[in-house]
């Protein structure tokens, strides 16, 4: 039991070191421009999304008038 004992204390050592030697940790000029980055595509990827549901959400009715239902009612046939 002592052998397994030791493997894990010198498995937890190890990272440790690892996590405070060896990585190479970003500074906080690069987290917010990597966040920045992401909430713009985010928010890009929302609007192509939005604007495709909005596209192939449009139905025609039989009185001309035109119906919007979204993307799952297109689908579902609600």
């Amino acid at each position: 039991m002592q052998v397994k004992n030791n493997k894990i204390v010198r498995y937890v050592k190890d990272s440790y070191d690892e996590l405070i030697h060896k990585v190479s940790w970003p500074t906080w000029a690069e987290l917010q421009n990597s966040a920045v980055v992401v909430s713009v595509a985010s928010l890009v990827i929302a609007l192509i999304v939005f604007v495709m549901d909005f596209v192939f959400g449009i139905h025609h009715t039989a009185f001309g008038a035109f119906v919007w239902k979204g993307i799952l009612g297109f689908l579902y046939g609600a």
